[in-house]
Parts: C-alpha cells; sequence; structure tokens
C-alpha cells in the first residue's frame, strides 16, 4: 500500500499551456506538422553578455553557494535597473531573487495571507495564483477584465472589494496582462494606490512583461508613493533577455517584507545559482540595446497576428497593446459550431487536419472570464504565424470534422451560448 497524498496535492492544477505543449510534442513526434502558438516562451536565443558571463562564471568555478537573497552585485543592479526604467525609487536592500518570477506568488501569499482571508484576482489569471492562493486557505475574490475596457482593471470593483470582502488583505495584479494583453494605465495605477494606501492591503504585482508594452512605457505600481511596503513587485529574465530556461527572476518590495521572503527562500531553495546571478547582471547593465531589438521583433510579430485574425470572419481582436500574446474574442464561431472555446482549440490542434495543427488555448484556462477567447502566443517565425492564420478559416468551415471531433471529445460541445461582441 501506498502513501496517500494530502488533500492540497491532489487539489493542485498546472498551468494548460504545458499540457498542451506536451500534446503539441507527441503530434510532432508521431509526424504532424504543427505551428506552436501555446506556450510563452521567446523563440530568440538569450542576449549575448548573458551568455557569455554565465560561461565565464562557471570557469571561474562561481559555483557554491551565495546569500539567499541575492548576490550583492545582482541586488544593486536589479534595484537600478527599475529606479532608471521605471522610476521606482529602490535600493539593494528592497531586492531578493529567485528562480524566475512564478515562485513569488508562493512567497507574497505565504508573507501577508492568513486562512480566511480574501484576494482580489482579476479575471482571466494566469493559472498558477489560485493555487497558491488556496493553499494558504484564503479565498478569491473575481473581478472580471473586459474586451470593451481595453482589459484594464476596473478601480470600482477594487473599491467594491475593499468595502464588501470580510477580510480582504490581497489583490494580484498583473500588467501587461497575461492573456489578455492588457495593461494598466498610470492612471488605473495612481486610483489603486490611492485606495489602497494605507490599509492592511497588500499588492503582487506580476510584471513579467515589462518590455512589452506597444504604446507609452510600462508603469509599475511602485512608482507611486507609498506603494513599497504594501506591494511586491516581481520580475523575470524569462521575456526581456529570452533566458526562460536560466531560470533567473526577482521582486522589488519593502525591505522588511524582502527580508521575511530571503528567509523563506532559504528554507526552501537555498539560492539561486550564483552562474545565473551574475549572467543576469551583465544582461541588465550591458544587454539595452539587444532587449530593444528583440522586442521590436515581437511587436512586429504581435501586430501580424492580430491583423491576419481580424480579417476573418467571427473574430475580433484589439490592436495589440502589450505582451507577445494575441486574445481574440472567438464567440461567433465558437456558437456557431456549438463547441467551447478550448475545444475549438484542441480542434485546431488535432482535429482539423490529419497532417497539420495550430496550438493555441481556449480563453477558460485562465478562469470563466477567459470563455469565448483563444489565447495565441507569438513565439514562432512570422511565417508560421501568416500559416496559422491561413489554415484558421479553413479548420472552421470543416463541419463535418466538428462534429467528428465532438462526437469523440463530447465534454466540449457548448451548452450555452457565449456573447458576443
Amino acid at each position: 500500500m501506498s502513501a496517500s497524498l494530502s488533500e492540497f496535492a491532489k487539489s493542485l492544477t498546472v498551468e494548460t499551456a504545458f499540457t498542451v505543449l506536451a500534446i503539441a510534442k507527441e503530434l510532432k513526434a508521431d509526424g504532424k506538422d504543427v505551428v506552436e502558438l501555446e506556450i510563452g516562451d521567446s523563440p530568440f536565443e538569450s542576449t549575448s553578455s548573458a551568455k557569455s558571463a554565465g560561461i565565464q562564471a562557471i570557469q571561474e568555478n562561481q559555483t557554491h553557494y551565495c546569500p539567499s537573497p541575492g548576490l550583492p552585485e545582482f541586488r544593486a543592479a536589479a534595484a537600478k535597473f527599475v529606479s532608471d526604467e521605471f522610476k521606482i525609487p529602490a535600493a539593494a536592500e528592497n531586492v531578493v531573487v529567485g528562480p524566475g518570477a512564478k515562485v513569488f506568488e508562493q512567497f507574497f501569499c505565504e508573507a501577508f495571507l492568513n486562512p480566511g482571508d480574501d484576494v482580489l484576482v482579476f479575471s482571466p489569471y494566469f493559472p498558477t495564483y489560485l493555487p497558491n492562493i488556496l493553499r494558504r486557505g484564503a479565498n478569491p475574490v473575481y473581478s472580471n477584465l473586459l474586451q470593451a475596457n481595453e482589459f484594464r482593471p476596473d478601480i470600482a470593483e477594487v473599491e467594491k472589494f475593499l468595502n464588501t470582502a470580510k477580510s480582504p488583505r490581497a489583490i494580484f495584479l498583473n500588467t501587461p496582462h497575461n492573456p489578455t494583453g492588457g495593461v494598466a494605465t498610470e492612471e488605473d495605477l495612481k486610483a489603486l494606490a490611492d485606495l489602497i494606501r494605507g490599509k492592511d492591503v497588500a499588492v503582487f504585482s506580476d510584471e513579467p512583461y515589462c518590455h512589452m508594452v506597444w504604446k507609452g512605457r510600462h508603469h509599475s505600481l511602485l512608482e507611486q508613493p507609498g506603494m513599497m511596503d504594501q506591494c511586491v513587485s516581481a520580475y523575470t529574465f524569462s521575456k526581456s533577455y529570452s533566458m526562460s530556461g536560466w531560470r533567473l527572476g526577482f521582486a522589488v518590495t519593502g525591505a522588511k517584507i524582502a527580508t521575511s521572503i530571503a528567509k523563506m527562500i532559504n528554507t526552501t531553495l537555498s539560492c539561486t545559482p550564483p552562474i545565473v546571478q551574475i549572467a543576469g547582471t551583465k544582461a541588465l547593465q550591458q544587454d539595452h540595446s539587444e532587449r530593444d531589438e528583440q522586442m521590436s521583433r515581437f511587436q512586429e510579430k504581435v501586430q501580424l497576428l492580430t491583423s491576419g485574425l481580424n480579417a476573418i470572419d467571427g473574430i475580433h481582436t484589439l490592436d495589440p497593446t502589450a505582451t507577445f500574446y494575441v486574445f481574440p474574442n472567438v464567440a461567433p464561431i465558437c456558437n456557431k459550431l456549438k463547441i467551447t472555446s478550448h475545444g475549438l482549440a484542441l480542434y485546431l490542434l488535432k482535429g482539423a487536419d490529419e497532417n497539420f495543427g495550430v496550438a493555441c488555448l481556449g480563453g477558460e484556462c485562465f478562469g470563466d472570464a477567459g470563455h469565448g477567447f483563444l489565447r495565441f502566443s507569438c513565439a514562432e517565425p512570422n511565417d508560421r504565424l501568416e500559416q496559422a492564420v491561413k489554415f484558421l478559416p479553413e479548420a472552421f468551415g470543416r463541419t463535418d470534422r466538428v462534429e467528428a471531433f465532438l462526437e469523440a471529445n463530447p465534454e466540449y460541445k457548448l451548452k450555452t451560448a457565449y456573447p458576443e461582441p
């Protein structure tokens, strides 16, 4: 007899993107041509200074333990980076390093949430938010992001949460936003700061796409006065510097909070490898132009995919604002074919053609507010993006194949029509 898993372990959910990625890889191994637009990874190489510094660090045997909060030179470089680029008043003591940005979701929840606390989550949301909230026994409260409002957070909803929730304790904010590409404006963030300032409320500000803002520049809640002791902002090297496999990120927050998070890192991860931090330090210091050139190429991809999708009958997509995702409303197509949006995504991958498929995600993978949408990543060459767009109307028109797919997968039959734009 094997030992039984805890209720928490059995309740865990994962990012659907990685589940679809596994399906796509299996189909490709069997010979199917798949355009992979499901995963949020960069198609570009890690920036040059990061690579050379990482190699040099290995050769110089920088391969031992280091301080849990991070190398002093890394923390100083990260503080200078957010200060110079985003006007955040940070010093080295405000920075703590980690293996990417995602881990700080857990540390934020452990730092601030007690059982029974209420947490405002904007939906659609990044899928790993909920397991981290629920593992603390806290209660997610949802506020829907609307395409009609450019997927910006509704400040009136924040005020309602603060006034009506039994124990309003935290807010999860993601801007620029995955999956929608929406951006909270500087005015939105000022209004949010004014609402929570001085209250016993903390904000997790998830900012991995800080260099993928296509109109203006990125703004952080930490720019607003008094937010350093009420906010934890998380950054990653995965997007801006194409370093996803290096697993490097950091959080910026008040010194007392940073010290608490460093203790959590000490008791779980010990430390982020010094060779990775050294590579990241050089990227922050030397790879600005290379980074910005890659971001320009991402913007081109987003514009190409957006214009192609909007030319298809039944699809409505906003003009690109941020990130390398496109989040089109496909409700009319789903209603016509009587298929859920994630069912439509899996049909495009598995059922529309024997030899060709497009991997993407249904919006409901990011919460109920995503019903009727698809999420496409732009992490493929431009000609492959064009190939995918060309395939979509052909796939939608193959109603016999849609019916066969639903017959084999009845869980994706649409029971109630989606609201149409």
